[in-house]
């Protein structure tokens, strides 16, 4: 062939390739944009630059990765960028497509087999943490080519489908985090090439761990955490040879761990914690040469643990809550790579290694609550690594040791509760990262040290034998919320300027021996909730200020040496202890205590009187006035006509427009009243209830109107009703619904702060469920259940309508108010956030959120709330309807609430639950959680139960398991129709 005419078919041939390259690019990105225009929302904008361009290339758009080589599509990655919608399965019509992730976005709906069909050719599919529902999708014949599927945190329902086993290349599933309720099945013991094996955090039927699934040869990972296993660890475990990391934690696994777990020769983790497993360790475990991590905490384990074990590379040993007994191992202090070791409520004995520490870099030390003895080893310290020292609950005893006063890393130390004795080494007290102290119950001696750690936040060192003074320089630890010194040998003068730590909450310095006055300069103790200075020798009289500080409820005054009457101010606090027993307090007893409630309270003070409490004197015989009482007397007149005198003044030129004092007020729906109006009847007699931010009062103005009014404690210098009157009113301001409560008018003035809303007749469902319902006003189910409904609306309506978003963040039954016929409205939006879409993970609280039984479990550990925040407490509510128990009621037994009860009632295998299967099923079980005081003729057990449902995925443990407030509502109705 001619040379011209070949080049010419040359450049034919690439020319046409070209033309071939540039019609599939144009066809992808034809499919690009149109799922983008159907399939999903893009509200963020975060796919702005996917818009069509001259060289009909897609291949740098946001989320798209090409083959150099021939510019086809391969990857379409578009996790994490806010994007709204459904599956979107038209990107499989992609045929270069090869991986396809939209994790952590908000798609919802439902997956139909259907629309897997055009994506048999994908070998990776990602669609975790979004908000699919319904049953997992059945896929259809010919994944072939599928190597990872993640559907992990979203709220797919039902079994695994069997088509999940039919995968021959699959190496990672991860279905961790659903809603998943049927059994884990053994078929997925077939998925021979799985590396990687996640279900964690699914509600599945109570059942075994398949022994099949020790065929996986290749599994490197088998994470099945709190997924209701039962029986034995099956022995084909040990099978597993290339695992690494084994987590079958927070179960109800039963039985001896298996010997064959020695098998696991490339074993990293093994955390087998919270089962019900016993007998003793295996001696094989001390083999697993690579194991770094051993949690087998919380179960019933007994025997010695195995001296082999101090060989292994652990980076963390935890054998907490288990019932293992005898002594520790010396050679365990041999182990190079020990971090942690965490031992602590245990049955262990004897002394601990001496040597401990010396040969590796401990940084979390808990052995509490066992009965060693003998002294602390004195090596934990020795390479300056040490963070947390705990051993409280133990018979140790000798001095601390000086190497501890050394130890600059040390940041948390409980020690009480052992026999410790003699001083405390200086240093020790002046180490600059010791944050929490606590070495109560011992017996230290000497004295509290001046040069004290500043970044300490609790300073616990009751029932020792300090003495001397109580140091002056403690004032300068600022981040002080509680000292307790009680009961120890501390004397002198209680440092005044402890007046000046603003974030002090507890001051404890009962039975000591301090003189002096009380300090009175207590305006910054606005956090302060407990005060007992009680079986001292303090003198003078009980400072009025103390009656100012809005959230003392401790108050102990008693057995001292206190003169003078009990200041009328004091009846401003809400306590729940008050005792000024024991001193020299004369006159009559204020209003506010003179109730037989207050009597041991007010003993031991002989000239105190009282007209209503029969065990005191009576006051009725009044005493001859003295010259110096009719002066007191002339003074106080005079000032009290002055004082009104100048209130009419001022009230006059307020309401006619002459002062300079000024009102700002705001109405938010249209009213026929003022400030002028409402004002002067927050009294006494229309007070109505007490919150935690301020009073309530019923007011009825002129027009025959009644109004709630709440004002808010503290004037306008006080941060925190500041926040509250700015979060009530930048919320309730701008938003409109049927289950909220309206806000109709606001005002604030130096010395207060007013919200008045529609009033309630009905008050909350608080009091109405557990206050005396002697009309019977709940006793009808359906009534209960509308509630629900309507305040769960209103939820669902400020997370889900409300741009942007909104977080109640104290959702309780006392915050659900009802008006006339009992249509509920949310109120009490003093905590209440607005949340931005793009910061799925919410923001970190400065203030505690919430109320102590509605808390979702994750604030503990995260101080973080999202709407499933609200979703966990209106679980709660739930539980309060059905049952009609408290959140924190007396009958759960000690350490439970109400989602701890209900769900040990009703999902844990116990007596009466087997009692039920034999005396009437599920019918049984529910009548020991449904509230007796329920009409039996409209209580219908099977609906109940429906609801008891969605109150248990309300509070699921994990946010990720609980529905949305659209979804809680979609399912109450539902049920209802169902």
């Amino acid at each position: 062939m001619p040379q011209p005419l070949l080049l010419s078919l040359l450049l034919c041939v690439l020319w046409s390739s070209g033309l071939c390259l540039r019609v599939s690019l144009e066809r992808e990105l034809q499919i690009l944009l149109e799922v983008k225009n159907t399939q999903l929302e893009d509200k963020n904008k975060s796919l702005k630059n996917w818009v069509p361009n001259t060289d009909h290339n897609p291949c740098n758009w946001t989320g798209i990765t090409c083959d150099t080589r021939n510019q086809s599509i391969v990857s379409i990655d578009l996790s994490e960028i806010g994007i709204y919608g459904q599956f979107p399965f038209g990107f499989c019509r992609i045929d270069t497509l090869g991986s396809l992730s939209v994790a952590s976005n908000f798609l919802t709906n439902s997956i139909s087999p259907n629309s897997l069909l055009l994506c048999s050719h994908l070998r990776l599919l990602n669609l975790s943490d979004n908000y699919f529902v319904g049953d997992l999708p059945e896929f259809p014949p010919g994944f072939t080519e599928l190597r990872e599927l993640d559907f992990s945190k979203n709220n797919f329902t039902g079994d695994i489908p069997v088509s999940f086993g039919l995968f021959p290349h699959l190496k990672v599933l991860v279905l961790s985090g659903n809603l998943l309720s049927g059994t884990i099945p053994s078929f997925l013991g077939n998925l021979g090439e799985l590396t990687r094996l996640e279900l964690a955090y699914n509600p599945f039927k109570p059942g075994p761990l398949p022994p099949q699934l020790g065929n996986l040869s290749n599994l490197q990972i088998l994470f099945l955490a709190d997924v209701n296993l039962l029986g034995e660890i099956p022995h084909s475990m040990g099978n597993l040879t290339s695992l690494k990391n084994l987590d079958l934690s927070q179960n109800s696994l039963s039985g001896n761990i298996p010997d064959s777990i020695s098998g696991l020769k490339n074993v990293e983790q093994i955390e087998l914690f919270e089962n019900k497993l016993s007998g003793e360790l295996p001696q094989g475990l001390g083999n697993l040469s690579s194991l770094a991590l051993l949690d087998i905490s919380q179960n019933a384990l007994t025997g010695q643990l195995p001296h082999t074990i101090a060989s292994l590379h652990l980076d963390s040993l935890n054998l907490n809550d288990n019932l293992m007994s005898g002594e520790i191992p010396e050679s365990l202090s041999s182990n190079p790579n020990l971090h942690q070791l965490k031992l602590f409520n245990n049955s262990f004995t004897g002394k601990l290694p001496r040597d401990l520490g010396r040969n590796s870099s401990i940084l979390e030390f808990d052995v509490s609550t066992n009965d060693f003895e003998g002294e602390l080893p004195k090596y934990l310290c020795q390479r300056n690594q040490l963070q947390r020292l705990i051993t409280f609950a133990n018979r140790f005893s000798g001095t601390l040791p000086d190497q501890y006063g050394e130890c600059r890393s040390l940041q948390y130390v409980r020690i009480q509760d052992n026999h410790f004795s003699g001083p405390v080494p200086p240093t020790f007290w002046a180490l600059s990262g010791l944050q929490f102290l606590e070495m109560s119950n011992n017996g230290f001696q000497g004295p509290v040290s001046a040069s004290i750690s500043r970044a300490l936040t609790k300073l616990i060192l009751s029932g020792n034998s300090f003495s001397g003074q109580f140091p002056k320089e403690i004032c300068e630890l600022h981040n002080l919320v509680e000292i307790d010194v009680a009961k120890n040998r501390l004397t002198g003068e209680v440092p005044t300027c402890l007046t000046g730590l603003v974030k002090l909450q507890k001051l404890r310095l009962q039975e000591n021996t301090f003189t002096g006055e009380i300090p009175s300069n207590v305006t910054l103790w606005t956090d302060m909730t407990e005060l007992n200075l009680s079986f001292n020798r303090f003198s003078g009289s009980i400072p009025p200020e103390l009656g100012n500080l809005p959230d003392l409820t401790y108050l102990d005054l008693a057995v001292n040496s206190l003169t003078g009457e009990i200041p009328v101010q004091l009846t401003n606090l809400r306590l729940n202890q008050f005792n000024v027993s024991g001193n020299k307090l004369h006159g009559e007893v204020p209003l506010g205590f003179n109730h037989q409630v207050y009597l041991s309270g007010l003993m031991g003070n002989a000239d105190l009187c009282s007209a209503v409490i029969k065990t005191l004197p009576s006051c009725s015989k009044r005493r001859p006035f003295s010259l110096l009482t009719i002066v007191v007397l002339v003074a106080c007149v005079s000032l009290l006509v002055g004082s009104l005198l100048w209130f009419l003044k001022s009230k006059t030129q307020t309401f006619g427009g002459k002062s300079k004092r000024s009102y700002m007020s705001t109405a938010f729906q249209r009213v026929g009243f003022g400030e002028e109006d409402i004002v002067p009847s927050l009294t006494g007699e229309n007070m109505i209830g007490s919150g935690s931010s301020g009073r309530v009062y019923r007011v009825m103005l002129k027009t025959g109107q009644t109004v709630a009014v709440k004002k808010l404690f503290g004037g306008a210098q006080k941060p925190d009703t500041e926040l509250v009157f700015r979060a009530e009113i930048e919320t309730l301001g701008r938003i409109r619904h049927a289950n909220i409560v309206k806000l109709l008018f606001c005002c604030s003035g130096d010395e207060f702060r007013i919200l008045v809303y529609e009033y309630m007749e009905n008050g909350s469902l608080g009091d109405v469920l557990h206050g005396e319902d002697k009309c019977g006003k709940l006793m009808d189910w359906s009534r209960r259940f509308a509630i629900a409904v309507g305040a769960a609306q209103g939820l669902a309506y400020l997370h889900h309508d409300c741009v942007p978003a909104i977080v109640h963040r104290d959702v309780k039954s006392n915050n659900i108010l009802l008006d006339h016929e009992f249509v509920p409205r949310v109120a009490d939006f003093g905590l209440a956030k607005t949340l931005q879409r793009e910061t799925t993970q919410g923001d970190a609280m400065s203030r505690v959120a919430g109320s102590y039984g509605y808390i979702a479990p994750e604030y503990a550990y995260t101080m973080k709330v999202t709407e499933k925040s609200d979703v966990y407490s209106f679980g709660v509510v739930l539980m309060e309807l059905i049952t009609g128990k408290r959140p924190n009621d007396s009958s759960f037994g000690e350490n439970k609430d109400i989602v701890k009860w209900i769900t040990e009632t009703v999902l844990s295998p116990s007596p009466e639950r087997e009692r039920g299967n034999i005396e009437g099923g599920k019918n049984y079980i529910m009548s020991q959680i449904v509230d007796p005081r329920l009409n039996p003729a409209t209580c219908d057990y099977e609906e109940i139960e429906k609801i008891l449902n969605v109150a248990l995925l309300c509070s699921s443990a994990f946010p990720i398991n609980r529905p949305s407030m659209r979804r809680v509502v979609e399912l109450l109705k539902d049920h209802k129709l169902s």
